[in-house]
């Protein structure tokens, strides 16, 4: 099977989920326009991503992490029925990254809406890195997720995860046959810059034997100004930022890079029987494993905060030989 891919670096609307939203559609249907089947976005494309974690103060940044919660949506709410839509009006599958609100916690979370518009994957970051662990939480082993799609079998992660060996190989032991590798702009220090973010991405591509889409965020002049970045912060340091990158099972880049301060989509052909070439020579977790040395165990449990029993009459009932039901909330 071949199918065109497309992978986003722009700007969102920031701190404005709808308005996000509606560009994610406008973006797609650009895409569809051109041929595509799939699309992908960056990490927290709606409503961006929280820049002003990085150029204020935890002092500072209480009025920043309201007006961002505010704008965090939910996985049924109106934004992603805007996406879904989309994605069945212009036949084209649809990646996306987005502030998730549950209860009263934020999740850094993705979603795959297939071209008929049915959501295929619905996940949350593992484990959000360095300062995003002030603001959201973890995600758990059922979010390791690879999904039948219309274009194949397609798995996503966060930024980081792309990193980690064993969420790789997880994703493999799944038959990923097309990851997407949503990113915010880049971050600094030794691994969040953009080439070796490209560089994560391209190994990525190498040893679960796939197709990766990487994506990422755009900072333009409105980005300065939604995070109030002042001039002692350096704010020409956060322009740009965009590396959307698909890279083949080969290493190969497939596509033309834009200049990281514009925003755009890039396609690349997706040849799925390319993968039969790279599983021959290397397959993580078939021909070239080691069971026998090596053992990899995943707990898919969804995890949750709080339990609830029913707990039945026993012996030790009141003086009138009963006891009520009584519902037992996180106990043992």
């Amino acid at each position: 099977m071949t199918f065109r891919a497309a992978a986003v670096q722009a700007e969102p609307v920031w701190m404005d989920a709808a308005a996000t939203a509606r560009k994610t559609a406008e973006i797609a249907a650009e895409a569809a326009a051109a041929g595509a089947q799939l699309i992908a976005f960056p990490e927290l494309w709606i409503p961006g991503y929280p820049g002003f974690m990085l150029t204020h103060t935890q002092a500072e940044t209480p009025p920043f992490i309201v007006r961002y919660r505010q704008q965090a949506i939910a996985a049924d709410g109106p934004e992603v029925e805007v996406i879904r839509r989309a994605a069945a009006e212009q036949k084209i599958a649809i990646s996306f990254g987005y502030s998730e609100r549950a209860g009263g916690t934020l999740y850094m979370s993705q979603m795959l809406i297939d071209a008929d518009g049915q959501v295929k994957i619905q996940r949350r970051k593992l484990k959000p890195t360095r300062f995003e662990r002030e603001l959201f939480g973890q995600g758990d082993g059922s979010d390791l997720q690879v999904a039948d799609t219309s274009v194949g079998r397609v798995g996503a992660l966060n930024c980081a995860e792309n990193l980690q060996s064993l969420n790789k190989f997880a994703m493999a032991a799944q038959g990923e046959q097309v990851h997407i590798s949503a990113w915010p702009f880049p971050l600094g220090g030794t691994v969040l810059k953009g080439d070796s973010m490209a560089a994560v991405n391209q190994t990525y591509a190498a040893e679960v034997g796939a197709y990766v889409l990487m994506t990422t965020q755009v900072v333009g002049p409105s980005g300065i100004e939604a995070f109030a970045i002042e001039e002692r912060h350096n704010p020409e340091q956060y322009l740009g930022g965009g590396y959307a990158r698909i890279y083949g099972p080969d290493m190969q880049l497939k596509t033309e890079p834009l200049p990281p301060t514009e925003e755009g989509i890039v396609y690349a052909d997706v040849d799925l029987t390319a993968l039969e070439t790279a599983k021959y020579v290397l397959d993580p977790t078939g021909h070239y494993s080691r069971p026998d040395i090596f053992s990899v165990s995943i707990n898919r449990q969804r995890q949750s905060a709080v339990t609830e029993r029913l707990d039945a009459p026993t012996e030790q009932a009141g003086a009138d030989g009963a006891m009520g039901e009584e519902a037992v909330l996180g106990g043992n």
